[in-house]
């Protein structure tokens, strides 16, 4: 991702269309908080999702997903119209994922007729509804208690609008985790979920945090489910305070991006000292959502000690001076950055540096110059759980943009080859959510730009093609509206490949050499 592209003079001008955006409608769906007796508490059954799933991929979860409309065919004792049918999806997904079957009458069947239904129920060859009629199996709405309710924020492409039920292991059920789109099922103490929060081997949603702590309480059921019901920092169902791993917050803002991006994640680092990355919103009304969180902080007892930016593009900048000024605190970054600003930095950050952040739970941020997308581009990365703020490197939203003669596309593979071997684990980039698996992710922004730049090879013929020529050729998998987004790209590779000695140039015009 970069900014809009000044030099080519599309600013606003991208295609009116392919600019607009909205959030998108948050579908229904229901989550079960599966949970058993233990001792004086409880353990709680969480999956991990597979990383290839779109929404959520590689975090730690509970069972559960989308309403389907045959859900709301299954009658549920106790509960009508949309409650029923949302009960019916939570019993569904956690007889699914889990091979727990939360039914009246279900005590009777064998292990062996469970697992066989399971089965029949996952392979499609029989509907939720016609199993539980078939078997003489009945739902009743007091086996999953209200416990809450979760909004996707509107910032992200996939949204949910998410009832949480509270369950009850029964006595004869057993939980089991198949492979699929799951990679890992089992039971967990919530105080050891936090943990595994905490230092980042275990990425959480908020709805999951918030779960954890409540369960890790436990006394009796009614009192969890008042508190899980009433989650602190939740207007409007939607969560404030989105903390993927402790000490790593992310306000998405609003910010003149490429699209199909419409923000940038500013974050908010530190369990004490606070670093805020990348403020990127000029717009006051997007700005103040990063200082309202930093205040609610501050009240705590936290305290603010710099702003840092990731690198000078406006969407990353944008309320940079603005924060600071209103906060009292200096600006770092790195040179190439700082002759970049109209505004004054406080401290230039080098390859190597160590911003240590003193709190409950200290932190050191390695800073590690990354030039490529921009020659002042730094990522820092946690010496810790070796999580890493990747500004522009990568996306899960959208592409990045190398833009000669900023940027550079051999410093850029270089870079990422490096942040791949460091090795880094999750990835927080800039545009759309974490990325858990972060050196498969730069592996494959490697093999992406290898298989383009064989593209832009082979486009270029030994008579002679222009940039827009090539570029007919080697994208022809990208819609015409974006060539000119892509030439920027393309350039950048056609320049690596003139210093390899692969390709001339000449007049502007690009030969096989």
């Amino acid at each position: 991702m970069s900014e809009r592209l000044p030099s080519l003079g599309l600013g606003l001008g991208l295609g009116l269309g392919l600019l607009a955006h909205g959030p998108v409608e948050a579908r229904p769906s229901s989550v079960a908080l599966l949970y058993r007796r233990a001792g004086e508490g409880v353990e709680v059954f969480w999956v991990k999702r597979g990383k290839a799933l779109r929404f959520a991929g590689g975090f730690y979860a509970f069972p559960g997903g989308k309403l389907d409309a045959a859900d709301a065919d299954v009658p549920v004792a106790g509960a009508s119209g949309e409650e029923a049918a949302l009960r019916s999806a939570a019993a569904r997904e956690l007889f699914e994922e889990t091979g727990v079957l939360v039914a009246h009458g279900a005590q009777a069947l064998s292990s062996a007729k469970v697992e066989s239904l399971r089965k029949a129920l996952l392979d499609g060859a029989l509907g939720w509804g016609a199993l539980l009629k078939a078997e003489g199996l009945s739902l009743n709405a007091e086996d999953f208690r209200t416990a809450g309710r979760w909004v996707t924020p509107p910032s992200l492409p996939v949204r949910f609008d998410t009832r949480f039920y509270l369950v009850e292991l029964p006595a004869h059920a057993r939980a089991e985790w198949w492979p699929g789109e799951l990679a890992e099922g089992a039971w967990v103490k919530p105080a050891d979920a936090l943990a595994r929060w905490g230092d980042g081997s275990a990425l959480l949603h908020p709805p999951a945090v918030h779960a954890f702590q409540v369960l890790g309480t436990f006394t009796d059921a009614s009192d969890v489910l008042a508190r899980l019901a009433t989650p602190p920092f939740c207007p409007g169902y939607v969560s404030q305070r989105i903390e993927f791993q402790q000490g790593v917050r992310v306000v998405a803002l609003e910010t003149p991006t490429l699209p199909p991006a419409a923000h940038t994640n500013a974050y908010v680092l530190g369990n004490g000292e606070l670093l805020i990355v990348d403020p990127g919103a000029a717009d006051v009304k997007q700005y103040a959502k990063l200082l309202s969180l930093v205040s609610g902080l501050k009240a705590e007892g936290l305290r603010p000690v710099a702003v840092v930016l990731t690198h000078h593009h406006g969407d990353h900048v944008g309320g940079a001076r603005a924060v600071k000024e209103r906060l009292g605190i200096p600006l770092w970054c790195h040179a190439r950055t700082a002759d970049r600003l109209d505004f004054p930095v406080e401290r230039l950050l080098e390859d190597g540096d160590v911003l240590a952040l003193a709190g409950e739970v200290p932190q050191r941020w390695r800073v590690l110059h990354t030039p490529g997308h921009a020659q002042g581009h730094v990522c820092l990365v946690d010496e810790r759980s070796r999580s890493a703020v990747v500004g522009d490197m990568v996306a899960s939203v959208g592409t990045i943009v190398i833009d000669p003669p900023e940027g550079h596309m051999r410093d850029y593979l270089t870079q990422l080859s490096r942040l791949r071997d460091w090795p880094v684990s999750t990835l927080y980039p800039a545009h759309g959510s974490p990325i858990p698996d972060g050196p498969a992710k730069l592996q494959e922004y490697l093999d992406h730009r290898a298989a383009r730049e064989a593209l832009i090879l082979q486009a270029v013929p030994p008579n002679g093609a222009t940039l827009a020529q090539v570029v007919s050729l080697a994208y022809a998998d990208t819609p015409p509206l974006l060539h000119p987004i892509a030439e920027r790209s393309a350039l950048a590779t056609l320049e690596k490949l003139v210093e390899e000695g692969l390709v001339r140039e000449e007049s502007l015009q690009y030969f096989r050499a």
